[in-house]
């Protein structure tokens, strides 16, 4: 390879890794715990999804319950079938009846006012003003969506029967899952036009690409050669190097996939744009709709009341008989109670059965017509196959619990190869012939890289004890103690200006707090890793089991890391003992120009 190409490569690299380090990381790590978000869920509220099962009868029991506390005439109806099967996200519209629509803003709006003037009763104008806020922050509340104040959106639970609110049903499953594609982010109020976190995830996903192939493109003269070099008796750069090179080789299929993946999954909606302005005419729900992401198909609401009567558990037993190896993955019921009511099923095939097969009907309730009907486990066309394949590959789903093992311990090591990555970087550029203000600035970059990469590791196993031992959990409670300890620690590493003692104390600390969260989950539930293998609670026990490795491997580690200073300080000594003066200078490590008094503490 010739200089030119190298220093294209190495400059793209280094540039495109440095800047996007951080953020990376946090994808990574929160994206490797996702992968076990159900088993998460069942975890944190101690109820194993092995019993998950319902009856679609209870669709209807839904229906009713719903139809006591709101009128259901004309409303567009909406479930969204979650990763586990037996829970739902229920999204209800406002009616399409004007009648039933203005009644039901009249109502709100009564209500509304009764309440600002008790509140200014007693509180003057400062309650009222704190409504109003709350208002707002209703309409805003859940995963993004802005609302009418008609509408419904909450959670429901096929087996159990119960409801709940989306904000009071979060879970840290939920949380780390969106995370990982930088959500949190879309509730600071930064106005681009699109979500900022999704946006930035995006944005990130698509410069990490450039950072994977120039990599690759870096080490191809000698990738078979470094691929089996790995020195860990040398000193910490050539460790860092040959980890960084050896972890990054081996997971380049994996972090390739998952950059490409993720840039179509995130970034879907800005690749959309062009296709939606010049050949949907700038409506992007028809896009989605022609994607088969939603079904946004408008009826004419006919204000005529539906002669017959609809059974949604029959029509869903029915569905199931005719298509039996499919599950069911969303349910749009349009114009509910009226003459023109329609309901859309889309379904999934059974990974075991057809790997990206997908199955659409359109039923129309009046004259119980089927209008359009494309069964999920045969007729595959490009788009299922396409979808599936992108979704099965990024989310893991296809292979049980053997293939989302691989898959963590393959996104951990990504985090590895982000952590040797910035310390290269920084021993790369702390030399003697580097002006000493960018020195400075080098230091302090990595510092504050590395300590808000490394502190997830104690905070992530601290909140799950939190979110185990508090009374009330929803997603406020999870966002204060994850954020709030994050940046506490975080802050607290970063000034402290010690990148070692960052790594090992943080390291030690996290260590211990995974092997507390099984002992927690025990005292405080009972279910102890030897009562859930026994009764089969195979979710529950394998976050047990996964925080137990996790703090064993942590430890032995640290372990690890302790003889390797011991050593090294003990060769100090000996040179120190046996050799004249310019002998010590050599062997002893360069003080950084930027050390604290009589303290070498930036020494990484």
């Amino acid at each position: 390879m010739n200089l030119r190409r190298y220093n294209i490569y190495f400059n793209t690299h280094t540039i495109s890794g440095i800047i996007i380090c951080a953020i990376l990381y946090v994808i990574f790590f929160a994206g490797s715990f996702s992968f076990f978000k159900n088993e998460i869920n069942a975890w944190q509220k101690n109820d194993s999804d092995k019993g998950g099962t319902y009856r679609n009868l209870v669709f209807d029991h839904l229906l009713d319950s719903i139809g006591q506390i709101k009128e259901l005439k004309g409303r567009d109806i909406a479930f969204y079938m979650q990763h586990n099967g037996h829970a739902s996200y229920v999204n209800i519209g406002a009616s399409q009846d004007t009648i039933v629509a203005n009644k039901a803003k009249a109502i709100a709006a009564q209500k509304e006012l009764a309440e600002k003037k008790r509140l200014a009763a007693t509180n003057k104008g400062t309650a009222v003003k704190d409504a109003n806020a709350k208002d707002e922050k209703k309409k805003k509340r859940g995963r993004g969506r802005r609302r009418a104040e008609d509408s419904m959106y909450f959670t429901y639970d096929l087996a159990t029967k119960k409801p709940s609110d989306y904000s009071d049903g979060y879970t840290m499953g939920e949380f780390l899952y969106r995370l990982h594609f930088l959500a949190p982010l879309n509730q600071i109020g930064i106005n681009i036009g699109r979500p900022f976190g999704y946006t930035l995830a995006g944005l990130v996903s698509f410069i990490f690409l450039f950072a994977l192939i120039s990599g690759l493109m870096l080490h191809w003269d000698k990738i078979k050669s470094n691929f089996f070099v790995f020195r860990p008796g040398n000193k910490w750069k050539t460790v860092w190097t040959d980890m960084h090179t050896a972890l990054g080789v081996i997971g380049f299929p994996y972090q390739f996939m998952y950059a490409l993946t993720g840039i179509v999954l995130i970034v879907n909606s800005v690749l959309i744009i062009p296709f939606s302005k010049y050949l949907y005419d700038g409506k992007e729900d028809e896009v989605y709709a022609a994607l088969g992401y939603n079904d946004n198909t408008k009826y004419t609401y006919l204000y005529e009341p539906l002669s017959t009567t609809f059974k949604m558990g029959d029509f869903l037993d029915k569905l199931e008989s005719k298509w039996p190896n499919s599950h069911m993955n969303r349910i749009f019921i349009k114009n509910y109670g009226d003459k023109s009511m329609h309901v859309v099923a889309l379904y999934d095939a059974d990974i075991d059965k057809n790997f990206a097969g997908s199955g659409r009907m359109v039923y129309r309730v009046a004259d119980n017509k089927i209008l359009f009907e494309k069964s999920a486990a045969e007729n595959g066309t490009y788009l299922d196959y396409v979808k599936g394949f992108i979704y099965r590959l990024h989310l893991a789903d296809f292979g049980g619990y053997p293939i989302k093992i691989i898959y963590f311990v393959l996104g951990i090591m990504g985090c590895f190869v982000i952590i040797s990555g910035i310390l290269i970087w920084l021993v790369a550029r702390d030399k003697n012939n580097i002006p000493k203000h960018k020195r400075i600035f080098n230091f302090w970059a990595a510092n504050v890289f590395m300590a808000a990469c490394l502190t997830m590791f104690p905070v992530t196993a601290a909140s799950f004890i939190a979110v185990k031992l508090a009374s009330k959990v929803d997603q406020s409670f999870i966002f204060h103690v994850y954020f709030y300890s994050w940046l506490a620690l975080g802050v607290f590493y970063i000034i402290r200006r010690n990148i070692g003692k960052t790594n090992q104390e943080t390291l030690l600390l996290g260590s211990v707090l995974s092997l507390a969260v099984p002992i927690v989950n025990g005292i405080k539930t009972g279910s102890w890793i030897w009562v859930t293998y026994r009764s089969g609670a195979n979710d529950i026990l394998l976050v047990d089991l996964l925080w137990l490795s996790l703090g064993i491997i942590g430890l032995l580690i640290f372990k690890k890391m302790l003889q390797a200073a011991k050593k090294e300080g003990g060769n100090v000594k000996q040179a120190t003992s046996n050799g004249p003066n310019n002998d010590i200078k050599k062997n002893l490590p360069p003080k950084r120009a930027f050390a604290l008094k009589s303290n070498p503490s930036t020494e990484v």
